[in-house]
């Protein structure tokens, strides 16, 4: 350990601190992504969030609270030229070092009923437009050779749910994708890990809430003994952002209160 010119020691430097990085999250107008943006802006980071509404309250004030930026622009992620012309225009005017695609849709049909036209909407959002984004913010990164990537998988990435096809395929691909583009960048100092949300009460999940049968039957495997909150989530996402994580590459980190070990 080094000292200082008093013998006394140095500080070591946090490797959680974010400060200086600028972070895109997508879906942070509320849940999750959210509580993501508010713990990255906590931490040091600027934040841009893309999703179809403003930016949300709680961020504006925080950013007023600490001086950091926290931007909105608004696209469609069911739409490859609105998130291109919304990459485009960011990176006209950012360096991006964070990337968390958090935004995710979901539509319940029995899958002998499942119209293919919801298939393709749930996998466009899920899976095509997470693609679409690590390719236009892992371009840039790549060539500074510093990146940090955080998707959101799902525990249907590891398992088949129930009336959820779409979502449980897209998922799964969340996580090859995770894995393929570790692959490839690596070695060129870009992460790309995903982190699995457990059962999470959210908006998305109010059915499964509102289900006494299911509510009972998912509760009774979850060894915590809960369902996750928003932000639960979020010191996850933060820890695969950081300079902790920097030799940590395509891992999968469940947050699921000991789901899938039981």
């Amino acid at each position: 350990m080094s000292e200082n010119h008093q013998g006394q020691h140095a500080p070591i430097p946090n490797p959680m601190d974010l400060s200086g990085s600028t972070a895109v999250v997508t879906g942070a107008s509320r849940g999750i992504g959210l509580n993501i943006a508010l713990g990255l802006m906590r931490q040091g980071a600027n934040v841009i969030t893309l999703q179809r509404g403003a930016l949300a309250a709680e961020l504006a004030d925080l950013a007023q609270g600490t001086g950091r930026a926290a931007l909105a622009y608004p696209v469609d992620l069911g739409d490859e030229a609105s998130i291109a012309a919304a990459a485009k225009a960011i990176l006209a005017e950012h360096q991006v070092d964070i990337l968390v695609n958090n935004a995710g849709t979901q539509i319940r049909h029995d899958s002998v009923e499942f119209p293919l036209s919801d298939f393709d909407s749930v996998m466009n959002v899920n899976a095509r437009a997470v693609f679409q984004l690590c390719q236009l913010f892992g371009g840039p990164m790549l060539e500074c050779g510093a990146g940090k990537i955080i998707n959101l998988a799902s525990m249907l990435t590891f398992q088949g749910g129930l009336r959820v096809p779409a979502y449980a395929a897209s998922k799964a691909a969340v996580g090859q994708l995770t894995k393929a583009l570790c692959n490839e960048w690596a070695g060129r100092g870009v992460n790309v890990n995903a982190v699995a949300p457990g059962y999470i009460a959210t908006e998305m999940n109010s059915a499964l809430i509102a289900d006494e049968t299911r509510n009972e039957q998912i509760l009774g495997r979850i060894p915590a003994g809960r369902w996750g909150k928003a932000d639960d989530l979020t010191g996850a996402v933060l820890f695969l952002a950081s300079g902790a994580a920097q030799y940590i590459h395509g891992t999968i980190l469940p947050v699921d209160g000991g789901w899938l070990a039981r």
